[in-house]
């Protein structure tokens, strides 16, 4: 098939009535893509059978109740062996659709605001961003977790094709990389709104911004390259096949094409805002643009457009007008403009620009490398210095209109500038984000610049009002007085030991890991799991009273006087721990003792941790357990524990407080409370990974080995799921001591075990690849045989 090495235009596919603001490539039909719309639908294109070239609509697909303004196909699996398509809009929600019927198959609804961006990965998962700041994760139709920690709208997101890596991209300037859930690094590099990602491999990815650039960057942090050629917002950027070569699209109402680095191609379309593309299996381009038109360009001579249609192509782009501010024009003098015949002189680049005058017109040409020759890209408006007369100086810049703006009643003023062939959508999106205002007040913004500007206008008033950011219409004008704008900020030997065991012959084992129950010959001579599911909460029951006591009565001789505590104080917490270390013990904690305990676990954070080691051991206690646990004394329980597990805090109140949180789970009321507060404590726990302290490790391993525990066999709890399997992953990542690893896979096995969900989230988060190193461990050889059955769970 020849190549020209140039692209032309292959077909316009009309169809949408609005702008198109998505599109990708399908699985099935082969050859074919799926578009979305300002105009609530989707459609999916597949190739003319009859001819060469060309596309016909297979399907249209309602659901959407607002704009849809983003898509992405989900590949297929033995129940959908065509894929799905997934689209996000304006409406909040994600629809998914199969590809035989016009109806959603079902909505995935949590986002607060616009859906953004959609990606899809391995096993069916979905990743989605959006205008509330949040990007999730989902699989099937369950939200598996919410990925927070950018301060504005989440523009971009992908999932890369290894290790259960995500990317976000935000308007906050900043990109995201996000592992299990958990952001891993931040990239810092672009002075505006990040509008797109393209992956290029597992370890490098593109991004464009409303900076005007594209850049390369590696996943370990470094940008290797930034591109500059565009002269506006930059939409989309997709890559081709050969994972060096790329296509972008912007305001400037251009495509771009990308080879080795520098851009070799520049095609501009009859349309302001060129909102999309993506790369066809042929190596076809696919654009949508503002005008409701999808455009395919092709560097194959057989599928270029007819003779007639090129013309016609050519003859609407020349009819268009173009505001000198919005391009790379510059500032226009018509009387300093040169004549037609500057247009004898061949260009020097292709896509470069150069104005003439005829009469007093002013007209674009671009050098179009390939033919050799200019070609009219649109009648210039706007541009004479001799209209700069009726307008408003601003910042040392001339406007249309300067409005103020009252946010706050009694609060300062706020200047909008506007320029009338400016979209006032853009233009309000630049004042919110200028003015560090909420962007949900855009409508209000933008339908006062509308409102305010009527009889105002300079070119061809356009068909409809277009938001480049949401793709809403004006809706109707709500006053902006009265606003109220709030700010959220996200916001040893003989010595005591916290937590050790009795020194004391057959005291102090761990009955998780000690005797003979994980013995490598017991596993040599059976194929039977018995390491998870583990669903019998693992307790941490050693301990040696008589030194407790005897560090107790140390720290409180040497305390602060308005500290100290008196003799009966010490007798009753002498008695209490007595009666919870024995378990054969008769004598039942008295309310006294209760109470003293929980006054004396708020001493001072630098002596506490003896009472703590008290109070650990306390809560197995049914009674105290019932008490401390239940109603609102859980809540205070819970909140004195998170306190003490501050990343600021001492590593051994950390340990200790993480101890005490496993040995909850062994009463009713410890279980019922820790369920409800899972998300704030797993939450705290994985803060601590970092800490290098091997107690405290292995304390955080047992925490979610016991969450995990009693979320087995509970299907519907497959957010909790996924927040246990996020905790594991990313304690893996630091985490060196062998028996905290164990737990940590036990905990992993019995996440996964029995729930296809789960698995299927966990290969999907890369968890297969995380633990693969630990199969060939044996010392102990319980890690590498617990390992290996679990990554057979994993196939």
């Amino acid at each position: 098939m020849a190549s020209s090495n140039t692209y032309r235009l292959s077909c316009s596919i009309p169809g949408h009535e609005m702008d198109v603001r998505g599109l990708a490539s399908t699985f099935f039909p082969e050859g074919a893509f799926v578009s979305v719309s300002r105009d609530r639908t989707a459609r999916v294109w597949v190739p003319n059978s009859s001819e060469n070239r060309g596309y016909k609509e297979l399907h249209c697909m309602n659901g959407h109740t607002n704009f849809v303004s983003c898509v992405c196909i989900i590949a297929p699996n033995e129940t959908y062996p065509r894929g799905l398509i997934a689209t996000g809009g304006n409406d909040n929600i994600i629809c998914v659709f199969s590809l035989d019927r016009p109806d959603p198959l079902f909505t995935l609804k949590g986002h607060t605001n616009t859906v953004c961006s959609l990606s899809a990965g391995k096993f069916g998962t979905l990743l989605s961003g959006s205008w509330d700041t949040t990007a999730k994760v989902w699989l099937s139709d369950k939200c598996m977790m919410t990925l927070q920690g950018h301060t504005a709208a989440v523009w971009a997101a992908v999932i890369l094709p290894e290790q259960g890596l995500m990317l976000t991209g935000s308007a906050d300037k900043t990109i995201k990389l996000w592992k299990a859930g958990r952001c891993e690094r931040t990239f810092s590099g672009h002075e505006d709104c990040v509008r797109g990602l393209a992956v290029v491999s597992s370890v490098e990815f593109f991004s464009c911004s409303n900076d005007a650039t594209i850049r390369r960057w590696m996943v370990t942090g470094e940008c290797v390259e930034v591109y500059n050629s565009h002269t506006n917002y930059i939409y989309s950027v997709a890559v081709f096949p050969s994972g060096q070569d790329f296509v972008s699209t912007g305001e400037d109402r251009t495509v771009r094409i990308w080879k080795k680095g520098e851009c070799t191609q520049t095609i501009r379309l009859p349309a302001q805002s060129v909102w999309c593309c993506c790369v066809l299996p042929n190596g076809d381009i696919a654009v949508g643009a503002s005008d409701g038109i999808i455009r395919i360009f092709t560097e194959s001579e057989e599928r270029f457009a007819s003779a007639q249609d090129l013309q016609a192509f050519e003859d609407e782009l020349s009819k268009a007008t173009i505001d000198p501010k919005t391009g790379d024009l510059g500032d226009i003098k018509i009387e300093d403009l040169p004549g037609r015949e500057h247009l004898n002189e061949p260009g020097n680049r292709d896509g470069q620009t150069r104005l003439i005058k005829e009469g007093t017109n002013v007209e674009a040409y671009q050098w179009n490398m390939s033919d050799g020759r200019w070609l009219k890209i649109g009648d210039v408006v706007g541009g004479s210095s001799k209209e700069s007369s009726k307008k408003v100086m601003y910042e040392g810049k001339e406007y249309d209109f300067v409005f103020t703006i009252d946010v706050n009643e009694g609060g300062p003023s706020m200047k909008l500038p506007y320029n009338v062939n400016e979209d006032p959508w853009l233009t309000a999106h630049n004042f919110l984000q200028r003015n560090d205002l909420n962007p949900m007040f855009l409508d209000q913004v933008a339908n006062f610049i509308i409102e305010n500007t009527k009889g105002h206008t300079i070119g061809p008033a356009p068909a409809s009002a277009v938001d480049p950011f949401t793709g809403k219409q004006p809706s109707s004008i709500i006053p902006l007085s009265g606003l109220n704008v709030q700010f959220t900020d996200w916001q040893c030997s003989g010595r005591y030991i916290p937590g050790a065991p009795d020194s004391r012959q057959g005291f102090g084992t761990d009955p998780f890991t000690g005797g003979s129950a994980y013995s490598s010959a017991a596993f040599q001579k059976s194929v039977t799991n018995i390491y998870f599911p583990k669903t019998d909460g693992v307790m941490f029951e050693q301990a040696n009273p008589t030194q407790i006591l005897g560090k107790l009565r140390e720290l409180n001789a040497n305390a602060p006087e308005d500290h100290r505590l008196t003799d009966g104080v010490l007798d009753n917490l002498e008695k209490l721990l007595l009666t919870v270390s024995d378990s054969k013990s008769q004598d039942l904690p008295t309310a006294d003792q209760i109470s003293i305990l929980w006054r004396t676990s708020h001493w001072p954070e630098d002596i506490v941790f003896p009472v703590l080691d008290i109070l650990r051991l306390a809560v197995r206690h049914p009674e105290i357990n019932a008490q401390l646990c239940g109603g609102t004394d859980g809540a205070s329980l819970c909140n004195h524990l998170l306190g003490l597990m501050s990343p600021q805090g001492r590593p051994a109140n950390q340990m200790l407080a993480l101890r005490t949180f496993c040995n909850c789970f062994s009463g009713s009321h410890g279980r019922s409370l820790l369920l409800g507060q899972r998300e704030a404590v797993l939450s705290r726990a994985a803060d601590l990974r970092s800490v290098c302290n091997r107690n405290l490790h292995i304390a955080l391993a047992t925490l979610v080995l016991n969450y995990a525990g009693i979320l087995h066999g509970r299907p519907s709890e497959i957010e909790a799921k996924a927040q246990c399997l996020s905790v594991v992953s990313s304690a893996l990542e630091v985490v060196q001591d062998k028996e905290a690893v164990f737990r940590l896979l036990v905990a992993l096995g019995t996440t996964v075990a029995g729930d296809n969900t789960a698995k299927d989230l966990a290969r999907s988060l890369g968890v297969s690849s995380q633990i693969t190193k630990y199969a060939s461990v044996s010392d102990p050889a319980k890690v590498g045989e617990c390992c290996r059955l679990l990554l057979d769970e994993l196939q």
